[in-house]
Formats: structure tokens, C-alpha cells, sequence
């Protein structure tokens, strides 16, 4: 029989996690709410899911994070309002797409001026400088070009151990990317700009992370997986996988 005293410590103590995820819950409305988001953002959130993004990788208000391939900025400016003023978000974007294209550079640049919280880091795809050790990494729809054919080979496995060493022991690496078809590994990165679930895990366990948790967040059972993610057929609605890997304390 279980102790009316025994009974109540194990009530409060269940309740905790409960009463914690509603508080991180809240936390994540407040910066789907940041009025500094432009209303483009706000326009792809139903697709994107970025509570729920947010609430998988764990984001806590005073963490130090990064946004690898930050893009236009999108999952930054997210991360900056969820860690708020007391954390700092790590805004990377490779050297070598700044050089392809000049507004990967203007977005970087506009995301660090607008928001205290952001350091812009950029360098080599293969070696972000980011400054300091990091609680959390996030990247979305961006592993798969590592194996792109301009990259040299071995580019993806020096990411993956930069990413490593950028992390705080018991850190987090979060992964979203396009889903290729089973056994593909990374050989229709270029091509359809996809890349084998399988493939990720090999690098990054290689590297020296652990598998933690899987989300089925962006699963989407009716792609094929055989298709151009930028073909206009299927772009925005591609299945892709959701990863969350932990480097060992």
C-alpha cells in the first residue's frame, strides 16, 4: 500500500514535467508572437511547425545556440526570441554560399542588426567558427549539402566533427532535412537535393554523437522520395525526417 505522504510526493514530482512543458509551451507562443518576425514568417508557420520544432530540440530561455545555415533567417529569429535576452543565438552561414549568392550575406547581416541576441559567424561550410560552446545546434534542410558535388569529398564528415566540438559535453545537434529514398545514402544530394535518413545517422555517429530521438513533426507518407524537393509538385511538401542527436556528458 502506497502512504497517503508517499502518494502526495509522488503526485508533486509527476506534476513537475507536466507543469515544466506547459511553462516551455507558453515560452514558444511568445516567439511565434515576436513582433520583430515579419509577417512572412508567420505566413509558413502552419507548414514549418516551429513550436513544435522548437519543443523537440529543447530550446530553454539562456541557452547559447546555433543556427547552422541560417538562410534568410527564418528558424533564427525563432531561436533568438526563445532564449531571450539572457542567451545568444549563433547565426552561421557558410562563406561559400555568400560568395554564390550576395543576399545570403544581406540576410545575415539584416537578422544580427535587428536582434541584440544574434552574432552572425561565418567561414568554410566544412568549419563554422562558432565562439563559444554551444548548448544546442539546429540545422533544416541544409546536411544534405555538405555532399553537394562542389563541396570537396570528406566535407560532410569535417561538418559533422566541427559540429561535435562546437558543443557543450551533453549538448544537442538537431537535424530536419529531405527524406531520399532507403539506401541512397548521400548520392541524390545534387540531383533531388534529398538524402538517406541512414546516411545522417552513420555520419554523425562516426563523429561521435549518439541517436537520441526521432520526431515525426514533417513525415509525409505520399511522397514518393523520387522528386526534386524544388519542383513546383512537390515543393513544401516533401517527407523529411527530424533527428535529434546528443553528444555524451
Amino acid at each position: 500500500m502506497i502512504r497517503p505522504l508517499t502518494l502526495a510526493l509522488l503526485l508533486a514530482l509527476s506534476a513537475t514535467p507536466l507543469a515544466a512543458k506547459e511553462a516551455a509551451a507558453t515560452d514558444y507562443a511568445a516567439a511565434l508572437a515576436d513582433p520583430a518576425r515579419p509577417s512572412a514568417d508567420r505566413e509558413r508557420d502552419a507548414a514549418r511547425k516551429p513550436a513544435e520544432l522548437l519543443a523537440f530540440a529543447q530550446i530553454a530561455p539562456g541557452e547559447q545556440v546555433g543556427d547552422f545555415v541560417m538562410g534568410g533567417g527564418y528558424v533564427t529569429r525563432l531561436l533568438a526570441a526563445a532564449v531571450g535576452p539572457a542567451g545568444k543565438v549563433h547565426a552561421f552561414q557558410p562563406a561559400e554560399f555568400i560568395a554564390f549568392r550576395a543576399q545570403y550575406g544581406t540576410d545575415q547581416a539584416a537578422v544580427d542588426a535587428a536582434y541584440a541576441n544574434v552574432d552572425a559567424v561565418a567561414g568554410p561550410f566544412a568549419a563554422p567558427a562558432f565562439a563559444a560552446p554551444l548548448d544546442t545546434i539546429i540545422t533544416v534542410q541544409n546536411f544534405h549539402d555538405l555532399y553537394l558535388k562542389p563541396f570537396p569529398e570528406g566535407t560532410g564528415d569535417k561538418a559533422s566533427a566541427a559540429l561535435f566540438a562546437a558543443l557543450k559535453p551533453g549538448g544537442t545537434l538537431v537535424i530536419v532535412d529531405h527524406s531520399a529514398a532507403d539506401g541512397t545514402g548521400t548520392t541524390l544530394a545534387d540531383s533531388l537535393h534529398r538524402i538517406d535518413k541512414a546516411a545522417v545517422v552513420a555520419a554523425l555517429t562516426k563523429a561521435g554523437f549518439t541517436l537520441e530521438a526521432e520526431s515525426d513533426l514533417y513525415q509525409r507518407a505520399d511522397d514518393p522520395r523520387t522528386t526534386n524537393v524544388f519542383d513546383p509538385a512537390i515543393r513544401g511538401k516533401t517527407d523529411q525526417f527530424t533527428l535529434r542527436f546528443r553528444k555524451p556528458s
